[in-house]
């Protein structure tokens, strides 16, 4: 594996995604929250390294206004009592050729559930403005309906509307702090 440098890094947003899955009926939705931070701390033993993050869950934006603002309110995120979600790290596992298992707590509402991210590191290096970067992408699926988000419309039989796995993936670059 890469040797990754040791040390605090703070997400850059303007060059990470926070976004995610979910199945509509015969199709999919596709979201991203844009607002949110987060804090990478490497360790020379990289098992050693946690993270941080915190995502406004106000900022959502699927690109349609009504279901923005429907996903906001009380049938879902309820975002004017859970204004955010958050995800503390309690675990890292190396699984070799640049591949982990990040193991945390996801807090969605007021339910807070351990789930395992796949995590890729995509290396890292300096930018054009002297600093150094990192990247990762890291996926997990969730049950929406385990954080108590179980709105959904029946149409017809076993069918609804909404499905309950969400998968989450982000794509990140993360800035070295002096």
């Amino acid at each position: 594996m890469s040797n990754i440098t040791a040390g605090t890094w703070n997400l850059d947003p303007t060059h990470t995604e926070v976004g995610f899955t979910v199945r509509h009926l015969m199709s999919k939705v596709r979201g991203k929250f844009e607002t949110f931070e987060g804090v990478l701390v490497t360790a020379d033993d990289i098992t050693a390294s946690s993270v941080n993050v915190s995502v406004d869950l106000s900022s959502i934006n699927t690109g349609t206004a009504d279901r923005d603002a429907h996903l906001r309110s009380g049938d879902f995120f309820g975002v004017d009592t859970y204004p955010t979600l958050t995800f503390t790290s309690t675990g890292v596992v190396d699984k070799g050729d640049n591949e982990f298992v990040v193991t945390g707590d996801l807090k969605i509402k007021d339910v807070t559930k351990s789930v395992e991210l796949a995590v890729d590191f995509l290396g890292e290096g300096g930018d054009p403005w002297g600093g150094t970067r990192v990247g990762v992408e890291a996926t997990t699926t969730i049950s929406r309906k385990e954080f108590g988000i179980d709105f959904n419309i029946p149409v017809g039989g076993d069918t609804v509307m909404i499905g309950d796995k969400i998968t989450i993936n982000i794509v990140a670059e993360a800035v070295l702090q002096a």
